[in-house]
């Protein structure tokens, strides 16, 4: 199913439902409306710094980019002794990747929601929170929308994007980056990468 986003209503202050569903969401830090700091396009991160900020390993972070799942755009790898580069944008989606596969969420509803999410501008991300009842995934751009859904039982969790901005924002001020321009790379130099290592062994081996 596509990711749909949940349709706004009118909020009503009387209804108690709707006032406990508003409650729920700003327990959970779903009602995000602080706009983040906005990071520099041409900074890329390498594939070990992506995976320190997203929380997940290398294996995974390979895995998605050989089956396109989470491509990087800053700089793909061009042969087996290239490295990639990932954008903030990226690693945003790599974090929100993981989030949703750890709640259970389907592959290809995660496919689905990365695709979504590619189509909209940078600006756009912090301001959406995704839902979803563990099947179907939602876009809510609004505080009522992501009310309905709870009130409605189809959000059971949600993802607060521009928290996950904050996140990775925090995460990448203490790790390294590059700009695009500044040279190819190599896999082998960065000892953090763990499968380039393997790589390497195997091939002098």
């Amino acid at each position: 199913m596509a990711v749909s986003s949940g349709e706004g209503k009118a909020a009503d202050q009387h209804d108690p439902a709707r006032q406990s569903a508003r409650e729920r969401a700003g327990e959970q830090g779903l009602l995000f409306d602080e706009r983040p700091m906005r990071l520099p396009d041409d900074i890329g991160y390498r594939g070990p710094t992506a995976c320190a900020a997203a929380g997940i390993t290398y294996r995974q972070l390979d895995y998605w980019a050989r089956t396109e799942l989470v491509l990087p755009t800053i700089r793909a790898a061009h042969g087996s002794g290239s490295q990639r580069l990932y954008s903030f944008r990226d690693i945003l989606v790599l974090k929100v990747v993981k989030r949703l596969l750890d709640t259970g969420v389907s592959l290809q509803q995660i496919r689905t929601a990365v695709q979504h999410l590619r189509d909209r501008g940078v600006n756009d991300l912090a301001q959406i929170t995704l839902m979803s009842d563990g099947v179907s995934v939602y876009e809510c751009t609004s505080p009522d929308e992501v009310i309905d859904l709870l009130q409605g039982g189809q959000g059971v969790f949600g993802i607060a994007l521009g928290r996950v901005w904050r996140e990775v924002e925090g995460s990448l001020a203490e790790l390294p980056g590059e700009r695009a321009e500044s040279g190819s790379g190599s896999e082998a130099d960065h000892p953090a990468d763990e499968l380039a290592q393997r790589r390497k062994s195997r091939k002098t081996g």
